[in-house]
C-alpha cells in the first residue's frame, strides 16, 4: 500500500515537461519585454567615444569709446561754410598749420560730445572783433540743448573769467536755437557769445559786437525752433449756432423790424 501512496504523490513525467515549458517561456517573455511608457530608453555609446562638451557662445568685444584728436586737418567743407565777410569787414580763416589749436584741445570743455570732434575750422574779424570756433562731430547728430552742461567750461576757454552756466540763456536767433550769454558781471561790456549746434556742426562764437554776431550765427546752419502742432479747429454744431442765436434748429431766421 506504501508503494502506492509514493507513486500517487510523484508527478508524471509529461507533467513535468509540461512544467519546464512554462517557465522556459516565462523567462523569454520577461527577457524580451518592452519598456513601460515613461521609461528611459539606455543610450548606446561606442567603445571609447568621448562625449562631446557644450560650445561656449563668443563674449562681444566692447565698442572702444571715442579719444580725443589732438591733431587738426583741413576740412574744406566745414571752412565754405563760413562767409567770406561779414558787415562790411573781411573774415580771416588761418589754415591748420598757423593756429595751435586742435579739436581735442577745444573737445575738452565739451566732456563726452567733445571727444567725437573730428576737425576744426578757426575765424576771426580784427573790427568788430570776433571770433569764431567751429567742429565737425562724428556720429550721431548734436542737438543744441545737449550743448547745456559745458556751456561754463566754453565761456572760460574763450576768456570768461569764472564758470556761470547761470549767465547762458536760451534764444532764437534767426530761427535758429542758439544758447546767449552777455550782459552779465563776468563778461565785458558789449561782448555776446553764442554757442549752437547744426547736428553734424558745432559753433562757439564770441564777439564785441552783437550785430556782427547775429549776422555770422544767420550765415552758418543751425537747427530750427520745432514747428508747434496746431489744434485741431472745433467747428460749431448746428445746435450750439442756433442756441447762440435763440432760435431752435429749422426756425426761420427773425427778419428785422
Amino acid at each position: 500500500m506504501t508503494t502506492h501512496l509514493l507513486a500517487a504523490a510523484r508527478p508524471s513525467r509529461p507533467t513535468l515537461a509540461t512544467y519546464l515549458v512554462l517557465v522556459v517561456l516565462g523567462s523569454a517573455a520577461c527577457s524580451t519585454a518592452e519598456p513601460s511608457p515613461g521609461s528611459p530608453t539606455p543610450t548606446s555609446r561606442a567603445p571609447g567615444s568621448i562625449s562631446a562638451a557644450p560650445t561656449p557662445s563668443p563674449i562681444p568685444s566692447p565698442t572702444p569709446a571715442p579719444t580725443p584728436r589732438f591733431t587738426n586737418q583741413p576740412d574744406p567743407q566745414l571752412e565754405a561754410l563760413i562767409p567770406a565777410t561779414i558787415v562790411g569787414a573781411r573774415v580771416q580763416k588761418p589754415t591748420p598749420d598757423e593756429f595751435g589749436v586742435t579739436p581735442g584741445d577745444i573737445g575738452l570743455q565739451f566732456g563726452d560730445i567733445g571727444l567725437r570732434f573730428d576737425s576744426l575750422v578757426v575765424a576771426f574779424v580784427e573790427k568788430p572783433r570776433l571770433s569764431l570756433f567751429a567742429m565737425r562731430v562724428s556720429g550721431g547728430p548734436v542737438d543744441t540743448s545737449a550743448l547745456r552742461p559745458y556751456l561754463a567750461a566754453a565761456g572760460q576757454y574763450v576768456g570768461i573769467n569764472g564758470l556761470h552756466p547761470e549767465a547762458w540763456k536760451a534764444a532764437v536767433v534767426s530761427g535758429r536755437r542758439v544758447w546767449r550769454r552777455g550782459d552779465d558781471p563776468a563778461t565785458l561790456p558789449g561782448t555776446t557769445l553764442y554757442c549752437w549746434s547744426s547736428g553734424q556742426y558745432v559753433f562757439l562764437l564770441t564777439g564785441s559786437s552783437d550785430a556782427a554776431n547775429r549776422v555770422m550765427v544767420k550765415a552758418l546752419p543751425g537747427q530750427p525752433v520745432p514747428t508747434p502742432t496746431p489744434r485741431p479747429s472745433v467747428r460749431p454744431s448746428a445746435t450750439s449756432s442756433a442756441t447762440a442765436t435763440g432760435s431752435s434748429p429749422g426756425s426761420p431766421t427773425p427778419s428785422p423790424s
